[in-house]
């Protein structure tokens, strides 16, 4: 199909296209999609996780930003999916064309995600659209790892806090690299992202507060917030950021608010 189109995968867009229908048949089926449900598919390439959707009776509105795939798809099936083509993120948030077509309506987002936007875009589904049901999505294993991190582990920082305050994570499957084309040099995984159904707000003052702290994740919170700061119970000042579960990180938010609303 590539060649016919006179076209070929792009590296500067992460495009490896993800061949193998098992693994693309149990990413779909951990997202639970039936028949009438609406789906977002971002990077939908040659269109083979599209077909797999389209063939469960979805919904589906792919963004693809490569213009001679977007030509490719728009050929192959017209008329059955809403097909935008553009960047999937503005200046970090979802494209506003998506956000329009996709509001007041609950929808998931099955992908296989190209690898530079994907936790960006997993970071603003969970915490701008709440009328988003659950991401499953493909990425890189190692962010998986980091996604599902424990506390006070190496892979556990910013993005493994920022999406457990408001989700719950599961690994679905592992994916080689043989069942991409080209091969990545890297493993692959599929994931299953469901939010909490109460989710709490501030979430960008949250995430500020998180990524200042882990910027000096090295130092004993002590030296970061100041050695005159009132710890709660259960911190002292002698503890690193990464040793700190997201129940202790929003004591330590609460507490910094509250003495920047007083002043």
């Amino acid at each position: 199909m590539l060649q016919a189109y006179g076209l070929s995968p792009l590296h500067r867009l992460g495009q490896n296209f993800l061949h193998d229908h098992n693994i693309l048949q149990k990413l779909v089926d951990a997202s639970g999609v039936e028949c009438g449900d609406l789906v977002l598919e971002i990077g939908p390439g040659t269109g083979t996780l599209t077909e797999t959707l389209l063939d469960r009776g979805c919904t589906v509105i792919a963004c693809e930003l490569d213009r001679g795939l977007a030509g490719l798809l728009q050929d192959r099936l017209g008329d059955a999916i809403t097909l935008i083509h553009g960047d999937c993120l503005v200046k970090k948030h979802l494209n506003p064309r998506l956000t329009e077509l996709l509001a007041n309506r609950n929808w998931k987002l099955v992908a296989n995600l190209p690898y530079q936007i994907a936790s960006p875009l997993i970071v603003d589904v969970l915490a701008n659209h709440q009328n988003c049901l659950g991401q499953f999505v493909t990425i890189q294993y190692e962010v998986s790892q980091r996604l599902m991190a424990k506390v006070n582990s190496k892979d556990w920082g910013v993005l493994s806090i920022l999406v457990q305050r408001l989700a719950t994570i599961s690994l679905v499957t592992k994916a080689p690299n043989t069942c991409f084309w080209p091969q990545p040099k890297i493993t692959s995984a599929c994931v299953a992202i469901v939010p909490h159904k109460n989710r709490p707000q501030r979430n960008e003052e949250f995430a500020e507060f998180v990524t200042s702290l882990f910027a000096k994740r090295r130092k004993q919170l002590g030296s970061i917030l100041g050695r005159e700061f009132e710890f709660p119970e259960g911190i002292t000042s002698e503890q690193r950021p990464a040793t700190l579960s997201i129940q202790q990180l929003e004591q330590l938010f609460a507490i910094t608010n509250t003495s920047k609303d007083s002043i």
